[in-house]
C-alpha cells in the first residue's frame, strides 16, 4: 500500500482493519454458557426370572454418579417387594422389616433429598397383588453434594446402594447407556447364582425336609424347594428357611388376616388351618400330620409369586 501518495485514505483503511482485529466489547461478545440441564438417571430395583421364581437382591447401578440439580427414578423390576431408603444422620437400620410401621410402608420425606434426614419410597414391587400398599416408581432430586447410602428395609445390608453427588457442571464418568449394560450383565449374574442356588439346596430336601425358599444374600429363589411331597400317615414334615435374607410363612388353609402371628396346632395336623406365623431366616417349623388326604399349603407373604406346595398323606 502506497501511504504517502493517498495519506488520508490510507489511514482510514488501516483503522477499519485494526478494528476487526481489536477484541469485542464485553457487551457485544457471545454470553457465557448456560449452566447444563439437570439430569434425570434411571436405576433398577430388584431383578427377576420371567416366571418370578428367581429374585435378585440389588439396586442397579449399585453406585451412580450424579451432579446437583440432578433426579434419580427407582423402578421396580421384581415381584419382591423392596424399599429405596436414606436413614437420617446417626439412624440405626432398623431390622427386621416391620411393614406394621408406616414410617417403613409408606413413602416418607418430601422435597429434594437434603443429605441428613429419612427419605423413604415406601414398599416398591412391580406386581399389583402383593398384599402391600405399594407402587412401581420412585423420584428424588439432590440438591446437596455429598456421598449418600441407601437401603432395603426389606432385606438390610445385603441390598444397598450408593449416590455421589458433585457440584454442577461436572463431567459425568457413565452415560445412561453404560449403566444399563452393566445393570444388563449383572443381572444376568445374579439370577444364574439364584438358579445354582436352588440346585444345591435341592440336593438336601427330602419327602420330609421342604426348604422355605433359598437365599445367600445375592439371589432369592421363591419357590419351596421340593414342594409337593408324600408321606405316611403319623409322619411329619419340616419346613426349613435356612436363607439369609427372605422371611416365609407355612400357611394351610385360607389365609386369616394377620399372617404374621402362628395359629393351628402342628403336632396334630387333620386339615385344619395352620400358620406357622413369619419364619425368619435360620428357623424352622415341624408338622405332624395324622389323617390322610393332600393338603395345600403357600408362603403367605410370597404366593403371589407362585410359593406354593402341598403334602399328600397316604394310610
Amino acid at each position: 500500500m502506497v501511504t504517502h501518495l493517498f495519506p488520508k485514505r490510507a489511514r482510514l483503511l488501516v483503522a477499519a482493519l485494526a478494528a476487526t482485529l481489536l477484541p469485542l466489547p464485553l457487551s457485544v461478545s457471545a454470553s457465557a454458557s448456560p449452566p447444563p440441564e439437570p439430569r434425570t438417571w434411571q436405576v433398577a430395583v430388584g431383578q427377576e426370572t420371567p416366571n418370578d421364581a428367581i429374585q435378585g437382591m440389588a439396586f442397579l447401578p449399585g453406585t451412580v454418579w450424579i451432579n446437583q440439580g440432578d433426579k434419580i427414578t427407582w423402578t421396580a423390576k421384581a415381584g419382591e417387594i423392596h424399599t429405596v431408603t436414606f436413614l437420617a444422620k446417626d439412624q440405626p437400620l432398623p431390622q427386621p422389616f416391620n411393614p406394621g410401621d408406616p414410617m417403613q410402608l409408606f413413602p416418607q420425606g418430601t422435597g429434594p433429598y437434603n443429605g441428613v434426614s429419612y427419605f423413604n419410597s415406601g414398599v416398591m414391587t412391580d406386581e399389583s397383588d402383593s398384599g402391600f400398599p405399594s407402587h412401581a416408581t420412585y423420584s428424588l432430586t439432590f440438591d446437596k453434594t455429598g456421598n449418600f447410602t441407601y437401603f432395603c428395609l426389606v432385606h438390610g445390608t445385603m441390598m444397598k446402594g450408593v449416590v455421589h453427588v458433585r457440584p454442577a457442571g461436572t463431567s459425568y464418568p457413565f452415560t445412561q447407556k453404560q449403566y444399563n449394560h452393566q445393570s444388563m450383565m449383572k443381572t444376568a449374574a445374579i439370577l444364574r447364582d439364584g438358579r445354582q442356588l436352588w440346585a444345591e439346596t435341592a440336593e438336601h430336601a427330602t419327602s420330609h425336609r421342604v426348604f422355605a425358599g433359598a437365599d445367600d444374600g445375592t439371589a432369592m429363589v421363591m419357590r419351596f424347594i421340593n414342594a409337593h411331597v408324600t408321606i405316611h400317615k403319623g409322619a411329619s414334615v419340616t419346613f426349613l428357611n435356612n436363607g439369609m435374607a427372605a422371611p416365609h410363612t407355612i400357611t394351610f388353609g385360607p389365609e386369616r388376616a394377620n399372617i404374621f402371628t402362628p395359629y393351628g396346632d402342628p403336632t396334630h395336623f387333620t386339615g385344619q388351618q395352620l400358620n406357622s406365623g413369619i419364619m425368619p431366616p435360620g428357623s424352622s417349623f415341624k408338622v405332624t400330620f395324622t389323617k390322610a388326604g393332600t393338603f395345600h399349603y403357600v408362603c403367605g407373604l410370597h404366593d403371589y409369586l407362585g410359593m406354593t406346595g402341598s403334602v399328600t398323606v397316604e394310610n
